[in-house]
């Protein structure tokens, strides 16, 4: 493991975010699709999205966003922009969606369709109330868990063996 890759995983628990509840969220997106899905299964392709560099980055670059507009170390307006996370902002979702492309155009559909119900801990990262500001990773984790299940879906046509020697 890179120590990318061990630093973003990390960042990840510290915010209250673990393997698991992304996994769950694959579950949810997915379990209808895949009769005998488990979430075994949804684990390993989590596990296999967080391998990606770009996933990595687009880790810690969020989590860090968060980290300082929580501490307020920001400027105006970007300060309160974030703070409030504003829905014309976007910026979050962009990040989201560099995610969202590393397995294809249905990762899309599904991010889309996570990000609008926000099951499991997408709900809790939503709370505003907590204090804590969570503008990007709410975004992320629901993009992570939309690869997955992207990685999923490929899978079930037998393209992630080709995928994982890359």
């Amino acid at each position: 493991m890179s120590q990318l890759e061990k630093k973003a995983r990390e960042w990840l628990v510290e915010r209250g975010v673990t393997i698991n509840d992304i996994s769950e969220l694959v579950y949810y997106l997915q379990s209808k699709y895949h009769e005998d899905l488990t979430i075994d299964e949804c684990r390993y392709n989590v596990e296999k999205v967080l391998t990606k560099r770009e996933v990595q980055n687009a880790i810690l670059t969020g989590i860090q966003l968060d980290v300082l507009a929580e501490k307020n170390q920001l400027e105006e307006p970007l300060q309160g922009t974030i703070d409030k996370d504003e829905g014309l902002y976007g910026v979050d979702e962009i990040i989201a969606l560099s995610i969202v492309n590393v397995y294809g155009s249905i990762g899309f559909t599904n991010y889309g369709f996570i990000d609008k119900q926000k099951p499991g801990i997408l709900k809790k990262l939503n709370d505003k109330s907590t204090g804590e500001c969570h503008t990007f990773l709410d975004d992320i984790v629901g993009a992570i868990a939309a690869a997955a299940s992207s990685r999923l879906a490929h899978s079930a046509v037998g393209e992630e063996e080709a995928e994982d020697d890359e």
